[in-house]
């Protein structure tokens, strides 16, 4: 697995053969090595696993070098907006402010993941704790604070649960993990909707904030009763437990790359400006095993910008089969895009101009 940290920088072998071989002619050629196209981005972490198999490989073939900073989606879309950056990434569309303070921004779906609930439950492991969306909604609204509370024990029949206290864990930063989290327990709980809402950054009712992907993942291995919600590439990357949960076809599943596709089938159109929620799939056969926490990530450019050459070679990259399926493995779980998004994205990548 690559490193993760809040930084990743992906420097190109090729601009490591330049140098070598610059220094190898010495004094007996005075002619600088080619300078590399370099393409600078900062945002969501749930995409950083993504970009640190993607970069990589682009720099393979084009030649370009992609650095790319895991900040979060909120200061991703600052980023992108103050124009500090070639591009912006976020799991959260923007917002009608947003999207006016950043101008001619426009943003691309580029790929699909989900967002999983996690615990730390001594002596439960993956895919034994159930969950609904509704008795979620209560534990993160502090209306159930205890493991064996009844409502736990009845969607767990047969499983031990301990007497022990909830510590609920959110992130304390602007975060598309957050606005995927919030907008799915917008759809299941009238409650949450009218006390809490759907956004990047919300007014928890309680809990233990953790800074990023990582820094959740940390607050909920270090604390046994944890539950936080993170991407799922930060779950498996971090060794930590995840919860069932169950579907509106009444289905208790795991966010496999399956069953993320299967919550994007839910797509029939794309709107203008591309906004799209896919929590929370309809009750329908179509979607018996889709994950009810999947979510769109999306790249942020500006239609015009200097680099539009080198941003739509990218994202059009980004988009191809291929390198879809260089992220979708066991160690990542990102979904294949549908037809019908890759589409809307190609239309809008097509706006991008010098």
């Amino acid at each position: 697995m690559p490193n993760l940290g809040t930084s990743i920088r992906i420097v190109t072998a090729l601009a490591a053969a330049a140098a070598l071989a610059a220094a190898g002619a010495g004094a007996a050629s005075a002619t600088p090595a080619k300078q590399l196209t370099t393409l600078n981005g900062a945002g969501s972490s749930l995409i950083a696993p993504a970009l640190a198999v993607w970069g990589p490989a682009y720099t393979k073939a084009a030649g370009v070098e992609v650095n790319y900073s895991s900040v979060g989606s909120g200061a991703g879309i600052a980023a992108i907006t103050a124009k500090t950056v070639d591009f912006g990434a976020s799991d959260a569309p923007l917002t009608p402010d947003q999207a006016s303070a950043c101008g001619d921004c426009v943003q691309i779906p580029w790929a699909l993941s989900a967002t999983v609930p996690t615990y730390n439950i001594p002596g439960l492991h993956s895919g034994q704790l159930k969950l609904d969306g509704p008795t979620l909604a209560k534990i993160f609204l502090g209306r159930i604070t205890n493991w064996d509370d009844p409502a736990v024990k009845k969607l767990n029949a047969g499983v031990r649960l301990p007497n022990l206290k909830i510590t609920t864990v959110h992130r304390s930063d602007g975060s598309g993990d957050t606005y995927a989290f919030t907008d799915y327990l917008s759809h299941v709980s009238s409650q949450w909707a009218s006390q809490v809402g759907t956004a990047t950054s919300v007014s928890w009712p309680g809990g233990v904030g953790g800074a990023k992907n990582p820094g959740v993942a940390a607050v909920i291995a270090s604390t046994p009763g944890a539950i936080g919600y993170i991407s799922v590439a930060y779950v498996i990357q971090n060794h930590l437990d995840w919860a069932r949960m169950k579907n509106s076809a009444g289905n208790f599943v795991l966010a496999s790359a399956p069953d993320i596709e299967a919550a994007a089938q839910s797509v029939k159109t794309v709107p203008a400006g591309n906004k799209m929620s896919i929590v929370d799939p309809p009750k329908n056969a179509k979607f018996k095993n889709a994950w009810p926490l999947s979510t769109f990530t999306y790249v942020i450019v500006h239609t015009v910008t200097p680099q539009a050459q080198a941003l739509r070679k990218f994202i059009f990259w980004a988009l191809t089969p291929k390198a879809q399926r260089l992220i979708n493995n066991s160690f990542l779980v990102f979904a294949p895009i549908p037809t019908v998004v890759l589409s809307a994205a190609e239309r809008t990548l097509n706006k991008v101009h010098a």
